[in-house]
């Protein structure tokens, strides 16, 4: 099925309470998970949702939620590093500050794809217009990390228009199957769906 019509069959489905996220699920095929690492930054033509974004930073922002390097200390408390990793769901540093971010969140931060990095969340200088442009690349770009040979990433919300969940969904398949080692090969099927529907089966 095109995905303009798996998306106008989800449509029809009764509404639920809330708005329902698009899911986009690509499952693979002769892949090695342990060999075949798939950690990937994809940036696509429209925001999938509203992120919640924190920063490392010598002064505190005007622009998003920060932690400056004095109270870097108080969170060497596990309850409430997890309390901040759990939050949020990216972080930004000025570079800098790396190595001290790594040492004090970095057991954290790094299991679960939240570091910042030079592709994704790292400052040069410590100014509000810096933290802008992060905050703006970020709010265009989603990490795919492989964990198992099938990959589940939201790629807008009910109330987007088609055309945009469209471009989302042909951006993201074709920055993951070029990742891929044998690229078109290593993909077994697409499909998509509503928080709270079945996947359908789409061609890209």
């Amino acid at each position: 099925m095109k995905i303009e019509e798996a998306i106008s069959e989800l449509r029809k489905i009764e509404k639920r309470k809330f708005m329902q996220t698009i899911d986009l699920i690509i499952n693979l095929k002769s892949i090695d998970l342990k060999r075949d690492q798939l950690n990937i930054v994809v940036n696509i033509p429209h925001k999938s949702k509203d992120k919640k974004i924190c920063a490392f930073l010598n002064t505190r922002s005007k622009i998003i939620d920060s932690v400056t390097e004095p109270e870097f200390q108080k969170y060497k408390d596990k309850k409430i590093l997890k309390n901040l990793v759990n939050k949020y769901d990216y972080f930004i540093a000025f570079a800098p500050l790396m190595p001290k971010v790594a040492t004090v969140f970095g057991k954290i931060l790094g299991p679960v794809g939240k570091m910042p990095s030079p592709q994704l969340g790292m400052i040069i200088h410590d100014t509000d217009d810096e933290v802008k442009k992060a905050v703006e690349k970020i709010s265009t770009s989603l990490k795919i990390r492989l964990k198992e040979a099938s990959i589940k990433i939201g790629v807008g919300k009910e109330d987007m228009d088609d055309k945009k969940i469209i471009e989302n969904i042909k951006s993201i398949y074709t920055s993951v199957e070029n990742a891929l080692p044998k690229k078109r090969e290593n993909i077994r099927n697409i499909m998509i769906k509503f928080s709270m529907t079945k996947p359908i089966k789409v061609e890209v």
